[in-house]
């Protein structure tokens, strides 16, 4: 089997900066999601998001470089600051980038429009230009580490990290590099967050999976894995990937259509040589949006039957999007190394439909592989399986 193992992890997540307090938010049971204080939410129906407060890029980088950086950047290299130091040495000429960011650096483009604007294209910053673009941050870890293999950014809204961890794990099954810094990260921003309230997507309080869900939650921060072709002391193995598309979703909604999330499903098994019997949890995608939600648990219910496996839902913690993606698969990868699963936040009684078994407390389990989803507006579908053995 060709599976890959992540040997190094680095979060700054909303209310946990670093992997141990990441652990401890989970833990915890507790939402870092609060009211919106960074802009003005007056006359939106979305009032809430998972923000990151807590976090000094300074500690992370230099004042010099960390001039040349947005959010974005900054975020995404801290992340991989501290997942290369809890990691073993890797070496920087064959070793690639794979990150996925839903909207990248809309902040950024914001900013050096308004600048152009006022002041001319003499006098618009450069350095705002230059990081108007997606794989900026990518670009700034490949640099600060030396990194020569591939460098790659996806923008799969919602499955934009998983969907890079399927590319940078493919690379190293295939040899095109030894090692990968994977991940996602999102900035929480007013144009994005008002677009997304127009279009009646958001909720105040998120509640994956049950029944008084009204909507999602928006959030941003980082996570970064570093994935190797081996590794002694791995967090777990990224052991099989799968992707699928839902044709009945619309641009900027999910789907209907559970088939397409059973295909994923299974052909992540298949991948890493597994069965339904093998898989001993799910880390669910649900977001607390009523199509999504009910899309993956009527998925879960037609491929799993009376036998499903417990359901964790991650993003009552810290919200959706790249970053609360990648997050996911960091709690995923975490409930296999603690062997005990999450409890989901936010969720209390699911839908008279709803025949799985949700998570509502922590619960240690023997955990060998875990079925990771991911599932976004616009149809596009991408599942993982993490393993707890190298084979």
């Amino acid at each position: 089997m060709n599976r890959v193992a992540v040997t190094g992890i680095g979060v700054v997540a909303p209310g946990a900066v670093g992997v141990d307090a990441f652990r401890s938010l989970l833990a915890g049971g507790r939402t870092a999601i609060t009211e919106v204080d960074r802009f003005d939410v007056e006359g939106l129906r979305g009032r809430h998001a998972a923000l990151v407060r807590d976090f000094s890029a300074r500690d992370f980088i230099a004042p010099m470089k960390m001039r040349r950086m947005n959010v974005l950047s900054r975020l995404s290299v801290a992340a991989a600051k501290m997942a290369f130091e809890d990691a073993p040495p890797v070496d920087p000429a064959t070793t690639g980038v794979a990150i996925g960011t839903a909207f990248g650096p809309v902040q950024t483009s914001v900013d050096y429009m308004r600048e152009y604007v006022e002041k001319g294209a003499s006098l618009a910053p450069p350095q705002l230009f230059a990081e108007s673009v997606a794989n900026a941050p990518g670009s700034h870890i490949a640099i600060e580490w030396g990194l020569r293999a591939f460098n790659v950014t996806v923008t799969q809204r919602e499955s934009s990290a998983l969907a890079a961890a399927m590319y940078g794990a493919s690379q190293i099954v295939k040899g095109a590099a030894a090692a990968a810094v994977i991940g996602g990260v999102e900035e929480v921003n007013e144009m994005i967050f008002s677009v997304l309230d127009r279009l009646g997507s958001l909720g105040n309080e998120s509640r994956p999976f049950d029944r008084r869900r009204d909507g999602l939650v928006p959030g941003e921060g980082s996570a970064m894995l570093i994935a190797e072709a081996e590794g002694r002391e791995a967090y777990g193995y990224l052991a099989g990937f799968g992707i699928a598309r839902d044709t009945t979703a619309s641009i900027s909604n999910w789907g209907d259509d559970p088939h397409a999330v059973v295909t994923a499903m299974r052909d992540a098994m298949d991948d890493a040589g597994l069965t339904m019997r093998d898989i001993d949890a799910i880390y669910a995608s649900a977001n607390s949006t009523r199509r999504a939600d009910r899309v993956e648990y009527c998925a879960i219910q037609e491929l799993f039957g009376d036998a499903a496996p417990p359901v964790v839902a991650t993003k009552g913690y810290f919200g959706e999007y790249a970053a609360g993606g990648a997050l996911q698969l960091v709690a995923a990868l975490l409930a296999i190394d603690e062997q005990a699963l999450h409890p989901s936040c936010g969720f209390e009684e699911g839908d008279a439909e709803m025949r799985i078994d949700v998570v509502r407390e922590r619960r240690p389990a023997p955990l060998r592989n875990v079925l990771v989803n991911s599932i976004s507006a616009g149809g596009g579908i991408v599942c993982a399986v993490v393993s707890r053995e190298a084979a």
